[in-house]
């Protein structure tokens, strides 16, 4: 007859087993979630801030019957959206 483990072996072994999975898959985590929304703001406020800029400059420079400034912001916020779209993507494949 072999010997039944007792009840607090099997315990300490699925308790052992939860804490290796709980570390090797941890949950998400709330700083993740800022971190993630601050990159997508930049994303976005770094191009059409580029694009104002450059927008600005290209209205003195070469003026045209329409406004460059506003063009480029726009453009701007095209190229950023994309960015962060492709941002988005990318992470959201780990899971």
């Amino acid at each position: 007859m072999t010997p039944k483990p007792d009840k607090s072996t099997e315990d300490i072994a699925r308790q052992a087993r939860r804490m290796k999975s709980t570390r090797d898959n941890p949950g998400p985590s709330p700083l993740r979630g800022i971190g993630t929304f601050g990159m997508i703001g930049w994303s976005i406020a770094v191009p059409t801030v580029g694009g104002a800029f450059l927008g600005l400059w290209l209205d003195r420079v070469a003026p045209q019957g329409f406004s460059w400034t506003i063009a480029l912001i726009l453009g701007g916020v095209v190229l950023g959206a994309f960015i962060a779209a492709s941002w988005i993507n990318k992470e959201g494949g780990d899971k």
